[in-house]
């Protein structure tokens, strides 16, 4: 499919290039509207995902009294458990930054559930109807509710190998919670489908009015309902009244009437990258060409990550769009594939490197 893999060279980077190759994933096939890419991600965002998923919510409490909510996908069947056993791996999902779950994440969650894992949508404090006890919201790239939820989940799966895989902006989280955690993340491998590398440049230079919009009436109505609590820290008719993203965000994390901060310094803390050098568990990132939403490959991909880091892998398609990489022939998204196959040959790597060092496995 014309997809190139920019890594560092490992014995791990030569196992997911074998993997891969012999994969029918990266196969799209042709699309008819290969330079359009806004209507390649109007296709992954609007279509329905087949069949409507069971969902059953769980609500996790926070040291300040916060909750994020877990949502795991037990299938369109109804049943509890989904099919998946008490070794079975378990996926975390990250939904993007505004907290839509969207279709396409729905379906990648699906799509796991027939192969046998668990998937789990983390979602954050008052985003996808859940309840925000606090007066605070969760910043672009401060991972700290991410790793209580990661914490509670090995706790109730200790024997299960952990993954990961976030949409577009919701990447941030991720990045930073790999780069800040290091060796104590927990997880066994992450992906990250068109994400979004440099938190503060893909803000100011804002982007196509068909993404921005929706998203910044998706997160108005969701902080609407929590006015009267989010009026004692922050101006409600200023956020209410942002006309960018990046206006919202300054609104809601910079002026705020308790701790305001400069927007130099709220990067400084919540820049996906600032710790990347710290991550060590191996990290997919599939990126298209013509992403829109990401900005041009020249200034949006920090390609010297991936030629430096034995943990970083870059997966660049030609074609795409944001989150779209769609396949004609069956409706779905190719790279939706390409990440289950991704952790299935991170699993193979790492069972073969167990035998031939003779080690116990990590408990």
């Amino acid at each position: 499919g014309h997809c190139r893999l920019l890594c560092k060279p490992s014995a791990l980077a030569q196992h997911l290039v074998r993997s891969l190759g012999r994969s029918a994933a990266l196969r799209g096939g042709r699309w008819p509207w290969p330079r359009w890419p806004q209507l390649q991600m109007l296709w992954q965002l609007l279509q329905p995902p087949e069949p409507e998923p069971v969902v059953a919510r769980e609500l996790l409490q926070l040291p300040d009294a916060g909750l994020v909510a877990l949502d795991w996908l037990v299938g369109p069947w109804g049943a509890a458990g989904g099919g998946g056993s008490v070794s079975s791996p378990v996926l975390l999902l990250i939904p993007n930054a505004a907290g839509k779950v969207t279709a396409g994440l729905l379906q990648l969650g699906l799509r796991a559930l027939e192969r046998g894992f668990i998937p789990v949508i983390f979602n954050r404090r008052g985003h996808n109807g859940c309840p925000l006890t606090t007066p605070r919201l969760q910043p672009f790239g401060d991972p700290g509710d991410l790793r209580e939820a990661v914490t509670y989940l090995r706790c109730r799966h200790p024997s299960a190998s952990l993954l990961a895989v976030s949409e577009g902006s919701g990447s941030g989280l991720l990045l930073a919670y790999l780069g800040e955690s290091g060796s104590s993340s927990r997880l066994v491998a992450a992906a990250c489908l068109s994400p979004i590398f440099r938190g503060r440049d893909w803000f100011e230079a804002g982007m196509p009015w068909l993404y921005e919009w929706p998203l910044l009436l998706h997160l108005k109505q969701g902080l609407s309902r929590y006015a009267g609590a989010l009026a004692e820290v922050v101006d409600m008719d200023r956020l209410l009244g942002s006309r960018s993203l990046r206006e919202l965000e300054e609104t809601l994390f910079c002026r705020t009437r308790s701790r305001p901060t400069s927007w130099e310094s709220y990067w400084e803390r919540n820049e996906p990258l600032r710790d990347a050098d710290e991550a060590a568990v191996p990290v997919l990132c599939l990126c298209s060409a013509d992403d829109p939403v990401r900005g041009p490959p020249a200034r949006s991909l920090p390609r010297e990550l991936f030629r430096s880091s034995p943990f970083f892998f870059l997966l660049l398609s030609p074609l795409g769009g944001h989150c779209g990489f769609p396949r004609r022939a069956t409706g779905r998204c190719w790279a939706h594939e390409a990440v289950l196959e991704y952790f299935r040959a991170m699993g193979e790597f790492l069972r073969t490197e167990e035998r031939r060092k003779g080690l116990p496995r990590p408990r």
